[in-house]
């Protein structure tokens, strides 16, 4: 059985990295390449970027910032914000990406994500569902949550995945940075339409939240404020999972 995946995730604004809940109220949390490198000497086994404003700005990630944090990682490296072609994908992933994530976008053009998998590699390409509930259901949001849509977020998971995605970062809009768990029905939901790797995002704070994660079928935890304020090490995180038997890579092993 693989090993659950711990990923710190930058949400990055202007160049900073930020944080706030739902999506708003964003707070400055510190350097980019300050926290990579934090995280990578803790054990994190992934690191995502994401530059939240880029695609509500009309412009691609930011290269010079993406191939400084790459600079300080041996470890995977995930980036997204603003990816709506193929030379987007190409440009992050020269400035040191190991894969990219595309969104929006892809809602608007679901064809972009056989193209990014046709000439990259399936390995090489996330789609990232950021979901709110509506009703017994969830459906997608787009825009950094500013604009929702019709589509069913299981159902479009399972598309995505179809078209050459091999990854999918599934977050609750509802859960983002509440501190809540995460949003363990979503999950299954999804898990249920799709045999692809799957991040759960949203709502993470606690060794028991990652845990129920991972028993509902994520492959990996995703979080950002718990790490970035201090509230608990990577290290200890993969420590606690490891003690109430999840299957977690120790750092150092």
């Amino acid at each position: 059985m693989p090993a659950f995946r711990i990923i710190p995730c930058l949400d990055v604004k202007d160049g900073r990295v930020v944080k706030g809940i739902n999506f708003v109220g964003l707070r400055d949390m510190g350097d980019a390449v300050a926290l990579a490198r934090r995280y990578r000497d803790e054990g994190a086994d992934e690191l995502a970027f994401l530059d939240i404003t880029a695609t509500v700005e009309g412009r691609g990630a930011l290269r010079c910032l993406v191939e400084r944090v790459a600079e300080v990682l041996d470890i995977p490296f995930t980036v997204g914000g603003g990816v709506s072609g193929e030379e987007d994908g190409a440009a992050l992933l020269a400035a040191g990406a190991d894969k990219v994530t595309v969104n929006s976008a892809a809602v608007g053009n679901p064809g972009l994500v056989e193209r990014l998998a046709r000439r990259f590699g399936s390995q090489c390409v996330v789609v990232a569902v950021d979901a709110r509930r509506d009703g017994q259901g969830y459906r997608v949001v787009t825009h950094g949550g500013r604009r929702p849509t019709e589509l069913d977020a299981a159902a479009w998971c399972a598309e995505a995945v179809d078209r050459g995605a091999g990854e999918i970062l599934l977050t609750s809009m509802d859960r983002d940075g509440t501190g809540q768990g995460f949003e363990l029905e979503l999950l299954a939901a999804v898990r249920a339409r799709v045999d692809a790797p799957l991040i759960a995002s949203g709502g993470g704070e606690t060794p028991d939240h990652f845990a129920a994660a991972a028993a509902v079928g994520a492959d990996a935890g995703l979080a950002a404020t718990i790490f970035h304020e201090g509230r608990v090490a990577v290290g200890d995180l993969k420590a606690a999972l490891a003690a109430a038997g999840v299957a977690v890579r120790l750092p150092g092993r």
